[in-house]
């Protein structure tokens, strides 16, 4: 009888805790199955349409996929994104692990202040407009390695990586200088390969930080030839811009056919990030751990 008065409520909480998570999947879930298949809808129908929707209204289109591909400010917004993240993940990775790698191993001189200093920048700043001066006496301004160079190294990241490196046993480092290994040997040979799960992280968190930025390219590019790809689709959903490659239709059919370009705007700038998390995801919890547990 004990028992079954112990396994009573741990089945009552169990179906409970499955329900409730399901609802949350469900509430999660369903904005974004909306705005997939919205997107593959009848414009005309879709705006009639009340309630929930859970299959594309027919007749089913692209068209709002072909005017976005046909838009050549897309394409080339695409491009500039791609540059950045290519680029700035590259640079991102190898500073981020060389100054973890600096601030992990012993010996060398001053390193305790120059981590406090470090971590200073985690909590002050000069704000925009010392950034942007800094930017155009740079020489920067207008070019797309204003949206790399500000932001090549992220302190939190940095300390994430730190925290990977220390998670790794002190004899192997000491085992590899009593063999003879240079500082940049035991980096590239022990540190990264046994920190794969950490760079996983790093590679995601630096990664989605250079696709959905826009804010830095409002401020320091003027030529909308330069623009990525997140600014182009804020000005697109900002300014009408989805109207306007709509044009020839009546007011109500260029309405109409707006909503589902924003709708197509979305998947498509959504569906690389979808594409890639998957294929961390199973490096994501181990390296936010071994990052969490050293500090």
């Amino acid at each position: 009888m004990q028992n079954k008065k112990k396994i009573t409520p741990y089945r009552v909480f169990s179906v409970f805790n499955v329900i409730f998570m399901l609802l949350l999947i469900l509430v999660t879930a369903y904005p974004v199955y909306y705005i997939v298949i919205a997107s593959f809808s009848d414009p005309g129908a879709l705006s009639r349409h009340v309630g929930l929707l859970w299959m594309p209204m027919k007749p089913y289109t692209l068209s709002a996929y072909e005017m976005v591909f046909r838009n050549p400010r897309i394409i080339t917004g695409l491009l500039n994104t791609l540059f950045v993240l290519g680029t700035g993940l590259l640079i991102n990775l190898t500073l981020t692990m060389l100054g973890a790698f600096f601030l992990t191993i012993k010996g060398p001189m001053l390193k305790n202040a120059i981590a406090l200093m470090i971590i200073f920048t985690m909590y002050f700043s000069g704000g925009m407009i010392p950034g942007y001066l800094n930017i155009r006496d740079l020489k920067l301004l207008d070019t797309l390695w204003a949206l790399v160079l500000p932001g090549a190294v992220s302190t939190a990241n940095l300390i994430i990586m730190k925290s990977g490196f220390q998670s790794i046993p002190d004899s192997l480092i000491e085992s590899a200088r009593l063999d003879g290994g240079s500082y940049l040997q035991i980096l590239l040979r022990v540190m990264i390969p046994l920190s794969k799960a950490t760079i996983a992280v790093m590679v995601l968190y630096y990664g989605v930080g250079h696709w959905n930025a826009w804010f830095n390219a409002s401020i320091y590019l003027r030529d909308s030839d330069k623009f990525p790809l997140q600014l182009v689709v804020r000005n697109i959903l900002k300014l009408a811009g989805s109207s306007a490659m709509a044009s020839g239709a009546g007011m109500d059919e260029m309405a109409q056919m707006a909503e589902l370009i924003k709708y197509a705007l979305i998947v498509v700038t959504t569906t690389p990030i979808l594409v890639l998390y998957p294929f961390l995801q199973k490096y994501f919890v181990k390296g936010v751990m071994v990052g969490a547990i050293k500090g």
